[in-house]
């Protein structure tokens, strides 16, 4: 888990909010929505957890490497840019 209190508290917003997405995916397949709009909210939730890998991730190699900003900061910023073109 982050150690910084904004990192921890975007996180903790984004896992509310693919909380709800869930929800509501939930409740369309209980009401029995047509298929498009299951398979869109399903992608959708799937983009929200890759960005939530994405934060939770770049939170992680913040904390271990350091900021872009310090010492050895082109190495963690190149890192910080693969994993946001891997998760995207």
């Amino acid at each position: 888990m982050p150690n910084n209190p904004d990192d921890k508290k975007r996180i903790l917003a984004r896992v509310r909010r693919i909380k709800g997405q869930c929800e509501a995916l939930e409740r369309a397949l209980e009401s029995g929505a047509p298929c498009a709009p299951i398979l869109q909210q399903i992608a959708a939730t799937r983009g929200a957890m890759n960005g939530l890998m994405a934060e939770v991730l770049e939170a992680h190699i913040r904390d271990e490497f350091g900021a872009p900003e310090g010492e050895g900061g082109a190495k963690t910023k190149e890192l910080l840019a693969l994993v946001r073109s891997y998760l995207k």
